[in-house]
């Protein structure tokens, strides 16, 4: 996918889906937060163990909803960091099918620096932002 380096692969559970037989709106955001959290561990920004060090809390998130997903469908979710700020960053996801590429939805979120254990907002760190700028190949904003 153009534009992206990253994307994580979604298996739609029967659980996921609504009445109707689609996926519910509210697991699309669920997907999406798989993703992240498969886009973070991927960079090695988190080790996978403790919820207190991943260091990203989510303040703002959008989706833009294109077409319905179907149980049995395989998702692909691409992934990629669009703005780094000096305590926040953007994501930009793309949701499609696996085996056409037919897009499902669109959305970002930000996220925003955080220090669990101090219960404030900190600067991303200078290793996180290399680790991104080298991947993602974006300027960085300080």
């Amino acid at each position: 996918m153009d534009g992206y380096n990253f994307y994580h692969p979604i298996e739609v559970r029967y659980g996921d889906l609504d009445p109707q037989g689609h996926v519910n709106n509210a697991k699309y955001f669920t997907y999406l937060e798989q993703a992240r959290v498969a886009y973070i561990i991927h960079l090695g920004l988190w080790d996978g163990h403790s919820f207190f060090d991943i260091g990203f809390i989510l303040a703002d998130a959008h989706l833009t909803f294109k077409t319905p997903i179907l149980f049995g469908t395989n998702v692909r979710i691409w992934v990629r960091v669009s703005q780094l700020g000096t305590k926040s960053l953007t994501m930009e996801y793309r949701m499609e099918d696996a085996g056409d590429g037919h897009e499902f939805a669109t959305g970002d979120a930000v996220l925003v620096t955080y220090n669990y254990h101090n219960g404030e907002t900190i600067p991303i760190p200078d290793e996180w932002r290399q680790i991104i700028v080298e991947f993602e190949k974006i300027p960085s904003e300080n």
